[in-house]
């Protein structure tokens, strides 16, 4: 090693503090100003001047395998992230991915804008802006009729997925029983699988994705601990009627088994009301009920969740919340309160537009040939594309993107066993009017029977 005069004086003085200070350098803190420290800028200061001096040389690389834990190994690249990659290589037209592709309400960005100038930019509260938990308890009052706590009942998350992954994570240990509804939203069997969970299935079929309560009632045992339904749900945008959820709920408060309730579309419920699962008879005490803001107010960025929950389901949401988020976004919080005290006339205007979005792209897929199923909520309808002659719906959805320009995505990822929807299809209507006119055309253009 070369020393330049910088370096020789660093190392003398470092070397007069370890001799005048060894015994109170040994140790502790303190530590941290005496000779490593004067070692650590020598070394830097050579090193630099060594990287002028030295001919530069590659470094030689050679692929690595990718590393990931095994309770993640089965799990690739989200489909929502290789249909959008291919829709941005192929020009076509993201009908796949639910977000919507125009912005939210003017009123709630204002909102954010004033937060961040009031100063409200630094950590806030672990489980939510006193505004913000205030208001989601508010409208929940107000949607299931049912009175919180908003400081020990609601805890603020970042969006639902979070809620979804510290519900999980705080309350399923490993070896406990859980049951999803297929299809099912893509996060949660990752976040069973992380928690360590065994998942049993229950499928929803075509075309009205009916509960079978004989196969529910088989699939529940002395290890279930949970349930976790999706209504509205994604991706077939069924609704869940109240008879479903009663015979749930009874089974549940019969086997003592929670039950974990995704209702992120509530305010995206076209065909009838909607129900939420904790204000049924019995059900509060077990029930830990999801939501965001981002699909009701077209935010989806702004990652802004909630789970509301009795106290003593609360304590291990937030147990795992604390250690995955620790707080969200404070500005944000402080907007969404806003947001969340909207007037019904909002929520009418967000459903009449929603309507209409359906009615373009539903009757531009039945024009084309598509077999079309009921969606009752949520902003996504399923196709059998089978009438096309491909093999699958990967194989369908590829052809839909390079040979028409138009995104959507196969179903087969939202079941366990994905042969159980190797025919089907969703698309979103989640877009602004004329994409979804400049779509229907691309596939009458290219798919439309002669």
């Amino acid at each position: 090693m070369r020393f330049n005069p910088l370096s020789l004086a660093l190392l003398s003085i470092s070397k007069h503090l370890s001799e005048s200070h060894g015994g109170s350098l040994r140790g502790g803190i303190k530590r941290s100003c005496g000779f490593p420290y004067f070692f650590a800028a020598m070394s830097t200061v050579s090193t630099e001047e060594d990287a002028f001096s030295a001919p530069t040389q590659p470094i030689p690389k050679s692929p690595q395998p990718l590393q990931v834990a095994k309770r993640l190994e089965k799990f690739k690249t989200t489909i929502f992230t290789q249909m959008s990659s291919l829709a941005i290589k192929h020009g076509a037209i993201n009908l796949g991915q639910g977000f919507p592709n125009f912005d939210g309400p003017e009123f709630v960005k204002e909102a954010a804008i004033q937060a961040i100038k009031d100063g409200k930019n630094q950590y806030a509260r672990g489980f939510g802006v006193s505004e913000l938990n205030n208001a989601i308890a508010e409208r929940f009052k107000k949607d299931a009729g049912l009175l919180v706590d908003p400081d020990k009942e609601v805890t603020v998350t970042c969006g639902c997925t979070e809620a979804i992954a510290s519900t999980i994570l705080g309350l399923i240990n490993p070896g406990d029983e859980v049951i999803l509804f297929a299809p099912f939203y893509d996060s949660y069997e990752a976040t069973l699988s992380m928690a360590g969970a065994n998942i049993k299935c229950v499928t929803l079929r075509p075309p009205d994705f009916a509960v079978p309560i004989n196969e529910l009632k088989s699939a529940i045992s002395k290890n279930t601990r949970a349930i976790l339904i999706n209504t509205p749900h994604n991706p077939t945008g069924k609704m869940f009627t109240r008879e479903e959820l009663n015979l749930i709920a009874s089974l549940c408060i019969e086997n003592d088994v929670l039950v974990f309730s995704d209702e992120v579309y509530d305010k995206l419920a076209f065909e009838m009301d909607h129900i939420s699962m904790a204000s049924l008879p019995g059900m509060y005490e077990r029930t830990v009920t999801m939501n965001s803001l981002g699909k009701t107010f077209s935010l989806t960025g702004w990652k802004i969740g909630w789970a509301i929950a009795p106290p003593h389901l609360t304590w291990g949401v937030r147990q795992a919340h604390s250690f995955l988020t620790f707080a969200i976004s404070t500005p944000m919080q402080w907007a969404a309160s806003v947001a969340l005290r909207a007037p019904d006339s909002y929520y009418a205007e967000l459903k009449r537009d929603y309507m209409a979005k359906k009615a373009i792209l539903v009757e531009g897929l039945k024009a084309v040939g598509f077999k079309v199923f009921p969606s009752s909520g949520t902003y996504f309808v399923v196709v059998d594309h089978t009438p096309y002659g491909l093999e699958n719906d990967v194989a369908f959805c590829e052809y839909l993107i390079k040979e028409v320009g138009v995104v959507a995505i196969p179903t087969s990822v939202f079941y366990l066993n994905p042969e159980d929807g190797k025919n089907l299809v969703r698309f979103t209507f989640c877009k602004d009017d004329e994409t979804l006119k400049a779509a229907v055309k691309r596939l009458k253009e290219k798919l439309m029977r002669k």
